[in-house]
């Protein structure tokens, strides 16, 4: 049976309630973690009402998350940045050019026609209606897919869960009703509990274990 021990409070979590939730973002926030590619103030403002970004800031969300996936925040976070000041600098993108700064030939090859055609990939995604269809829609993305579209939903101020491997393990002590409990206690949209969650997790604020 999977439980959870908080190391700010040393003791078992058997619900996060709003003192516990407040003091867990208060903690990541003082110590300079709170952020993904964006601050969490950031995050929570485009939940609350989300932006119509500019093509170059939609190919820029796009571009984090597929340099995101599989490797640490901290890593993404530096080749995201050495990539855009490249590409903002030179203007032409191209293969050859992007592989010594990140070497993965498909992530490169997708950043490239993100960036390339991104008047496009915006207009379709904001000619869209409902959440429904724009999650479709980004899913289709290349090198995004039906793992890391939620990844970039919540980036763009859609209200959904990454459900990656951490939140996954605290739902599976706390239950599947988790989120909705959590958006009763704070009033705050579940996708900016996923986030301050998944750090809590990431730097060991919650460590879950097996008994």
């Amino acid at each position: 049976m999977a439980q959870i021990l908080c190391t700010l409070t040393g003791k078992q979590v058997k619900k996060i309630d709003s003192a516990l939730f407040f003091a867990v973002e208060k903690y990541i926030i003082d110590s300079g973690l709170g952020a993904d590619k964006d601050s969490f103030e950031t995050i929570k403002k485009r939940l609350h009402n989300p932006p119509i970004l500019t093509p170059s800031e939609f190919a820029e969300e796009c571009i984090y998350v597929i340099l995101a996936g599989g490797f640490r925040q901290k890593i993404a976070k530096r080749k995201f940045g050495e990539i855009m000041d490249f590409i903002y600098a030179n203007g032409n993108v191209c293969e050859k050019k992007l592989l010594p700064i990140f070497g993965n030939v498909n992530k490169i090859r997708a950043i490239i026609k993100i960036w390339n055609d991104r008047e496009n990939y915006r207009n379709k995604f904001y000619e869209l209606k409902t959440d429904a269809e724009k999650l479709t829609y980004l899913a289709t993305l290349p090198h995004i897919g039906e793992i890391t579209k939620n990844h970039i939903a919540r980036n763009l101020g859609i209200n959904v869960v990454k459900h990656d491997v951490w939140i996954q393990r605290l739902e599976s002590a706390l239950g599947d009703k988790m989120f909705a409990q959590i958006e009763k206690a704070t009033g705050l949209n579940r996708g900016y509990i996923d986030v301050v969650l998944w750090k809590a997790c990431q730097i060991g604020i919650f460590t879950i274990f097996h008994t």
